[in-house]
C-alpha cells in the first residue's frame, strides 16, 4: 500500500479552458512563498525584535498582537485568493456566496483588482539601494535595519526577500487568466 502524502493540483477540467501548467504551479506556490515572511512577523507581536537593533518603540500588546497576527493572516488569505485565477471558482462564483453565487465571473472583475493589487504590492515591496545603508522606496528614503549578528540578518533576508515576488507573480497570473478567459476573436474567412 502506497501512502499519498503530496497533494496533486486539480485537473484542468474544472476551468472552461486549460490553465497553463506554470500558472497552476505558481498560484499554488504563492502562499508557501509568503509563509516565511508571515512567520517572521509573528515574534514582533510579542516585542521580540529578532536580532534587530533599533530605537523604535513597540506599541502595547493589545495593539501589536492583533495587528501583526491580522497582517499575517490577511497576507496568506490574499495569496490563497490568487488560486482563483487558475481554478473554476475564479470563473463561476461558488454557490454559497450571497447574491453572486453560481453566476459567471466577468473576466475584468477578476483581472482589474488582481493587476491593481499586483502593482501596489510591487511598489510596496520594491526598494532601490542608494548607498550608506539607505534605500529609496515609494514612501521615501528608509534606513537599512541593522542586526546584532550575521545569523539574524541572514534569517531576515531569507524570510522577507521572497515577498518582493508577490506583486509580479499576481500580475503574471492575472494576465494568464485574462488570456484564457477572453472571448476568442471572430474568424475572418
Amino acid at each position: 500500500m502506497t501512502l499519498k502524502i503530496s497533494h496533486r493540483p486539480p485537473t484542468v477540467s474544472d476551468t472552461e479552458r486549460p490553465v497553463p501548467r506554470w500558472a497552476m504551479r505558481l498560484a499554488y506556490a504563492l502562499p508557501l512563498l509568503l509563509l516565511p515572511s508571515c512567520l517572521w512577523r509573528l515574534p514582533f507581536a510579542l516585542h521580540f525584535e529578532m536580532g534587530q537593533i533599533g530605537e523604535i518603540g513597540m506599541p502595547t500588546y493589545w495593539v501589536s498582537i492583533p495587528y501583526v497576527l491580522g497582517l499575517s493572516v490577511l497576507s496568506e488569505l490574499t495569496a490563497i485568493l490568487t488560486i482563483g485565477l487558475v481554478r473554476g471558482w475564479g470563473e463561476v462564483a461558488p454557490a454559497w456566496i450571497p447574491i453572486i453565487g453560481g453566476k459567471r465571473v466577468r473576466p475584468m472583475a477578476a483581472v482589474v483588482p488582481a493587476v491593481l493589487g499586483g502593482l501596489v504590492l510591487t511598489l510596496l515591496f520594491t526598494a532601490v539601494p542608494i548607498g550608506d545603508g539607505r534605500r529609496l522606496a515609494p514612501y521615501g528614503i528608509i534606513d537599512t535595519v541593522e542586526y546584532t549578528n550575521a545569523f539574524w540578518q541572514t534569517l531576515a533576508t531569507v524570510c522577507v526577500t521572497p515577498i518582493a515576488a508577490w506583486g509580479p507573480i499576481t500580475i503574471a497570473l492575472a494576465i494568464a487568466y485574462y488570456r484564457r478567459r477572453r472571448t476568442p476573436a471572430a474568424v475572418v474567412v
